[in-house]
């Protein structure tokens, strides 16, 4: 049973976030921390999620637009180490409210709070008719690859705010899904390197057993077969609906982290 949970939710985040660009590891991560230890859990969802994005570039990178992942995504990789340098000064504040919720406890802090504020706010560009039209001329991909690697690295939802500002920018849906993979990829790259340096200097990698491999894989190859069949409808898809997909999933993760659930 635990193997076809992981295989369901694989398959179906990974389909789903083909289109959206982000959530594959918010949706995986507590599913892998049902079954292993947290510090297991968040390696095992890097490894499937970075495996994710190799399959993704492979199969839409040639849609990528090349100005997008140069001036957005390289700044986004640079801040992104400034943000994770925040994220430890302000670590220390602590929560500021918690409460049960069944048999989980759901912890409010300042960074879910800011991070949920800002992601409620993409989320309304992306629904509201108003303002979903509204484009950003390129000048300010820089801006935008600084604020999306920032927040990313202060928080670990970097694939969100980088969706947000790229569904703006006024690009075919599948450059958009192209370039999203590319510089997601470029960004696990970095993320798996950091994690397993910090493992290897701690001394305290062991390794993961058979059965968590196991389930490793298994998400792996669900995840890949998500991703070949959204691939199947790519053609069929408009920027609206890949708008809709976006702000819905923004707005979800936003009431999330400003509730403390995540």
């Amino acid at each position: 049973m635990d193997y076809l949970i992981i295989a369901l939710c694989a398959l179906l985040a990974s389909g789903l976030t083909l289109y959206s660009g982000f959530g594959l590891g918010t949706l995986l991560l507590p599913v892998f921390a049902f079954f292993f230890p947290v510090e297991v859990a968040v390696g095992a969802t890097a490894l499937v999620h970075g495996a994710n994005n190799i399959l993704k570039v492979a199969v839409v990178g040639r849609h990528a637009d090349k100005d997008l992942v140069l001036r957005f995504g390289i700044p986004a990789l640079v801040a992104a180490f400034a943000g994770a340098a925040m994220l430890g000064y302000v670590a220390h504040f602590g929560e500021l409210y918690s409460y049960t919720l069944g048999a989980r406890t759901a912890v409010i802090t300042p960074i879910k709070l800011v991070m949920g504020a800002l992601m409620f706010v993409f989320a309304l560009f992306e629904l509201v008719p108003a303002l979903r039209g509204l484009r950003f001329d390129r000048k300010y991909l820089i801006l935008g690859g600084v604020l999306s690697g920032f927040f990313g690295g202060f928080s670990g939802h970097q694939g969100a705010l980088r969706s947000a500002f790229l569904t703006k920018v006024g690009i075919s849906p599948q450059a958009f899904v192209g370039t999203n993979a590319f510089i997601g990829f470029l960004v696990d790259l970095a993320r798996i390197a950091v994690y397993g340096s910090v493992v290897f200097l701690a001394g305290t990698g062991g390794g993961f057993d058979r059965h968590q491999w196991s389930m490793i894989v298994i998400g792996c190859l669900a995840a890949f077969a998500g991703i070949l069949i959204g691939k199947r409808y790519l053609h069929k898809l408009t920027m609206s609906a890949i708008q809709n997909i976006t702000g819905i999933l923004l707005m979800g993760i936003s009431m999330a982290l400003l509730t403390g659930i995540l």
